[in-house]
């Protein structure tokens, strides 16, 4: 039971991010508000336990997401073997900013 409570917690917070996007005509989507209202909303127990619970089962079945992203990739074979190689280094460039822009973030959070 906990899980669902927890499921309902993501979706609740993904469709007020969504409708605060919409409303507030903010430039991000609303999926990214939601998930800061999350970060907001796991200071309390009432929702931090259940949606723990829900992060565990959804990282058990992490792997059954990657199915659609596969099965695209074998469908559009021809464009990937003309645009590969600018997809591989567009992948690798938006990795290595990521994990720079997170480095910068926790480096300016966490002052001596």
């Amino acid at each position: 039971m906990r899980p669902l409570i927890g499921f309902t917690w993501l979706l609740l917070l993904q469709t007020l991010g969504e409708l605060c996007s919409r409303l507030l005509h903010l430039p991000f989507p609303g999926p990214v508000t939601g998930m800061l209202l999350l970060l907001l909303a796991l200071n309390w127990p009432v929702i931090r336990e259940p949606v723990s619970a829900v992060a565990v089962f959804l990282l058990s079945h992490l792997s059954l997401l990657f199915i659609p992203v596969g099965v695209g990739v074998i469908t559009h074979i021809a464009l990937v073997s003309q645009y590969g190689w600018k997809i591989m280094i567009i992948i690798i460039l938006s990795t290595w900013l990521g994990m720079a822009a997170t480095l910068w973030a926790l480096r300016w959070g966490v002052k001596d």
